[in-house]
Formats: structure tokens, sequence, C-alpha cells
């Protein structure tokens, strides 16, 4: 449906992977996954999508530590609806109304109802200014995430 969308497949890919081949026990991706976010967002927060109330505390509170800023975004069951296909068995774009949600709901489904956090950085990855990084890639998450990797 998109030729921009096709990093959402890659990625799509590989949750299939770790879920199927490394049985892992939950996942947490990060991705510039959407320009969506940078509009609901900006460049100061990161926009994160969580199927588990307790995962996603866990790194909020990891961010919080770093100072990194982190934003819970909806994950309604609604916007499935935009994800419907009349030729497959879904469109990994849900257009551009709720971009942000509908590419998170797409990549949902491929966790097959594991904890799964994702946290779109297309935002937050790179500075052009200097306002609260410096300039250029920001390494956003990675503290964070080793926060809660070790606090698990």
């Amino acid at each position: 449906m998109n030729t921009d969308a096709e990093g959402r497949l890659a990625l799509a890919d590989a949750i299939t992977y770790a879920v199927r081949n490394e049985k892992v026990t939950e996942i947490v991706d990060v991705a510039t996954l959407t320009g969506a976010i940078m509009v609901a967002l900006g460049s100061l927060t990161t926009g994160v999508f969580s199927n588990c109330d307790e995962k996603y505390s866990m790194l909020e509170d990891a961010s919080r530590l770093h100072g990194e800023k982190v934003w819970r975004m909806p994950l309604f069951d609604e916007y499935n609806e935009q994800l419907k296909s009349t030729v497959a068995d879904i469109k990994h774009t849900g257009g551009r109304m709720g971009g942000s949600i509908t590419a998170a709901k797409f990549l949902e489904g491929f966790a097959e109802g594991l904890p799964w956090i994702h946290m779109d950085i297309a935002g937050t990855s790179f500075n052009s200014s200097v306002k609260w990084v410096k300039k250029g890639a920001t390494g956003v998450g990675v503290k964070a995430l080793y926060s809660y990797v070790k606090n698990r």
C-alpha cells in the first residue's frame, strides 16, 4: 500500500522470527517507524505502544531514571478496521489518520500475544537543535533499555 512503510514489513519479520524461532518471552522493538509520531509528540518525546501495562510501567520508570521522555500511545482495537484488506490478511498501513497507531497495531499482531513494547523513535533519534541534547544522533532509548533489562 505504501512503499515508504517497507521498514515495518522487515520489523514484522524480525518479530515473527524472534517469537517463533528464538522462543522469546517478550518483545521490545525500537524503530523510526512513523513520521506521524513526530506530528503527535514532536522531537522531545518517544511514542511507546505496549500491550502490557506492567512492562510499559517498567520501561517508563527506566526512561525517567535517565531523563528520556516517553508517552504511551493507545492501541484501541477499533484501529484494526483501518488495516483490513480486500486482497490480503492485513494491510501494512492504515492511512494518514492515526498513522503511528495503525503502524503499531500492524506490528502488535506479530508478537502473537506475548508482552510487547514498541518505541517509535522517529522524532527523537536525531536532534537538529541544541535544546535538550547535543546535535546529531541521540541514542535515545539505549540507557532506558539497559535499565529495563537489568531490573527485570
